[in-house]
């Protein structure tokens, strides 16, 4: 059935993060204009591109990569070089591509693997299973016959639907790796594409590394991918995403006022956003805010507390926690 919601439910989870982003982007954009020079955006989609070839095992550093975009010999596998410098051209371009295009999502491809993949620039013409490192199949992509009707369907919906579009970009990016369309490069272009969407919505996520926080989140990433492939939607994956694009969004928040976020300052931050909203905050509410233990939750409102950041409450017979001030 031509542009049929894929399968994914709207949580909690996702509204919050939603309402959060939105306000992220805000913070963002008021201090952008001074900030975000040329050479931070240069600095910023080398990052972009060393962590999106890194989670598909590109072994160049972020250093060797740098090096390879100012023209400089480093000595790496050919196909390794090659990968940085076609993945540098197709982020240059991503203000003349057309997210619902499918010559141009072809377009994209031919230029990602461009001299490194025989099937460059064309859909896969053979059966594919998606391994994990083991070598246990995952799952298998749509049958070759299949794929271009498959992705034309799921561009048609993405252009069509009324949903948010951080929940519609998402929803592309995970839908494009099921379909697994290409031969080689599946993941770069479903990351490519998640920021070349959010980028219409946002023109600053052409520049935010949402792909660095990716590859440092790489395993809860396969998780998230994993989770929604067994549940056969992708819900998991929508939650995950959205978690990742709030850590880019504070670091970038951070990086403006000249600090950085570890991650007890972002869980921090989001605590105090969350009680800008809610009179209190529970353990629960810590557990779905961050995907941590019960024990964890604890640790970190306890943490707060002592700080003199927030109050602990009694509620009935639990306990919940407020601003102190």
């Amino acid at each position: 059935m031509r542009n049929k919601k894929p399968p994914f439910e709207i949580t909690k989870t996702i509204l919050d993060a939603i309402a959060e982003i939105a306000e992220l982007v805000g913070h963002v954009n008021a201090g952008m204009a001074q900030s975000m020079t040329p050479m931070l955006r240069r600095s910023n989609r080398i990052r972009t591109i060393h962590s999106s070839l890194a989670i598909e095992q590109n072994r160049l550093s972020l250093e060797q990569v740098t090096a390879v975009l100012s023209g400089k010999r480093v000595i790496a596998p050919p196909k390794d070089i090659e990968e940085v410098k076609n993945a540098y051209e197709i982020y240059e371009m991503l203000e003349i591509l057309d997210p619902y295009s499918v010559d141009d999502l072809l377009r994209a491809h031919g230029v990602m693997t461009r001299g490194i993949l025989e099937e460059s620039g064309c859909f896969r013409s053979r059966p594919v299973g998606v391994v994990d490192k083991q070598g246990n199949i995952l799952h298998f992509g749509t049958l070759p016959d299949y794929v271009p009707t498959s992705v034309m369907e799921l561009l048609d919906w993405t252009r069509e639907s009324d949903f948010h579009m951080l929940i519609k970009s998402c929803v592309f990016h995970y839908e494009l790796e099921l379909i697994h369309p290409f031969a080689d490069g599946n993941g770069r272009m479903g990351r490519l594409w998640h920021t070349l969407l959010l980028a219409q919505w946002k023109p600053l996520f052409a520049w935010l590394p949402v792909e660095s926080i990716i590859h440092d989140r790489q395993e809860e990433y396969y998780r998230a991918i994993n989770r929604s492939n067994a549940e056969a939607e992708s819900t998991a994956f929508i939650e995950f995403m959205l978690s990742a694009i709030q850590e880019a969004l504070m670091e970038a928040v951070m990086s403006h006022s000249g600090a950085k976020m570890n991650t007890e300052q972002q869980r921090r931050y989001r605590i105090e956003r969350f009680l800008e909203k809610h009179e209190v905050i529970t353990n629960a509410d810590v557990r779905e805010l961050f995907g941590v233990s019960s024990a964890t939750a604890n640790r970190i409102l306890a943490k707060m507390t002592e700080e003199g950041r927030i109050q602990k409450i009694r509620l009935g017979k639990s306990w919940g926690y407020r601003n102190s001030l």
